[in-house]
């Protein structure tokens, strides 16, 4: 029996907190959540600083890459004996689903801002290196590595498999919105996944819902909306991504300036240098990222010290309510004045933005095409889902965003010139009420 065919002796399954239970029959699939690359996925957390605001989102990228191969795996079986699908493709849908978020690095957005790295590209670079994983892979048969890596890529030539795990209403989405609320507590990504599993149809390079399942669809749009600004975009978890930002930033300004540090940032020089290779990629996560952030509490550089002991003890900038159009005055201001105080505004006034696109219909030549949702009507007809869905078309194409300044009020309280801390604070009490960070 050729390796991609060998099925274990008995399946083997995961209990699981979203699905219930993720399955597993495949050889290969248990081969390559055995790979250390995989494994890795444990030590990185799916929503990075999320957990200082919602004490119960601990979940892994390892949790989430698993139910998104549970997700395709029940898809898959529903689609078996239905046109335009071929099952020759199921391994290969199976192993992307399972794979797809593998170069994730630690605290993982934040993280990739800060030294300009694409997680897209180290999870092809692990998936096409010499890694335990591509071994697995080119055991199936030669090139099979590269067929899994231009699936997550989106260049595989069979647009089916490749919106299976990437699109508009895909695994991926599917199963973060739900794994995402229920550790985090709240009810906004819940949804009728069953219904939108029941409905959807393979044809030929898309899948498409079936007109009577749309309002099981704008329930799911809905809820990827209220998760984005009530949960992903938190004010008080950007506080905290400010601040993890700020400290690595402080890190690489002061390697650049060879400063000695106490603690020999070992982990973090390939990645200062802009020159990280596959092995050190891999070799940092979550857990070597608390440890230097612990210890460089005791630093002999002020800013450093002082950001790290506030990400580790939860003593988070404050922040207001900023209109960059319109209040550029009041930053120049607010910039000069913390000068004077000697508040370095570089590390501590900060304006952070968030924004999000719901859905969107087809826009060709625009950058990051969106291929829309299109419900299958009984005619046999296709439908772009916001012609039909007047919930949905009062959404499409509105591009929300969302400013906040941050800033440590502790800091501005404690100042001997109060006069200066007044002053500073009448200018940002007067963009909006100064929120307490709880």
């Amino acid at each position: 029996m050729a390796y991609k065919d060998e099925l274990l002796s008995e399946e083997k399954v995961f209990k699981d907190p979203v699905h219930r239970y993720v399955h597993v029959r495949d050889r290969v699939i248990w081969d390559l959540i055995a790979t250390p690359e995989f494994q890795r996925l444990r030590r990185i957390k799916q929503l990075g600083t999320t957990n200082i605001t919602f004490h119960g989102a601990e979940h892994s990228r390892f949790n989430h890459s698993l139910g998104v191969y549970e997700i395709v795996r029940r898809i898959i079986y529903n689609f078996k004996d239905r046109p335009h699908w071929n099952n020759n493709e199921r391994l290969l849908c199976l192993c992307a689903a399972l794979l797809h978020d593998l170069g994730h690095g630690p605290f993982s957005h934040s993280f990739e801002k800060v030294f300009k790295l694409d997680h897209e590209y180290f999870t092809q670079a692990i998936i096409l290196g010499d890694t335990y994983v591509n071994k697995v892979l080119e055991r199936v048969q030669p090139g099979f590595a590269q067929d899994v890596a231009d699936v997550i890529a989106k260049t595989y030539s069979d647009k089916l498999v490749v919106s299976l795990i990437s699109s508009q209403i895909d695994a991926d989405r599917m199963d973060y919105l739900q794994r995402d609320a229920y550790f985090t507590g709240v009810s906004y990504g819940h949804f009728d996944m069953e219904r939108i599993l029941r409905v959807m149809r393979p044809i030929e390079d898309q899948v498409v819902i079936k007109s009577s399942g749309m309002h099981a669809v704008e329930d799911y749009i809905m809820s990827r909306y209220q998760m984005y600004w009530q949960v992903y975009f938190h004010p008080v978890t950007r506080s905290a991504e400010v601040i993890l930002s700020k400290i690595l930033h402080r890190a690489k300004e002061l390697y650049e300036k060879d400063y000695s540090f106490k603690l020999k940032p070992t982990h973090f020089l390939s990645f200062f240098a802009r020159n990280v290779s596959l092995d050190e990629y891999l070799k940092l996560d979550e857990s070597i990222v608390h440890y230097y952030f612990q210890l460089w509490q005791d630093e002999e550089d002020e800013i450093l010290r002082d950001l790290c002991e506030r990400f580790m003890n939860r003593r988070l900038f404050k922040y207001v309510e900023f209109n960059p159009n319109r209040q550029m005055n009041e930053w120049m201001k607010l910039h000069q004045l913390f000068k004077e105080v000697g508040i370095n505004p570089d590390y501590y006034l900060v304006v952070d933005s968030s924004s999000d696109l719901p859905y969107d219909f087809y826009r060709p030549g625009e950058e990051e095409e969106r291929l829309p949702i299109h419900l299958l009507m009984p005619d046999g007809s296709l439908k772009e889902l916001s012609r039909h869905s007047d919930i949905v078309e009062s959404i499409s194409g509105k591009k929300r965003t969302d400013h906040k300044l941050y800033f440590p009020k502790d800091m501005l309280t404690n100042l001997k010139d109060q006069s200066k801390a007044k002053e500073i604070l009448e200018i940002l009490y007067g963009q909006g009420d100064v929120r307490n960070v709880e």
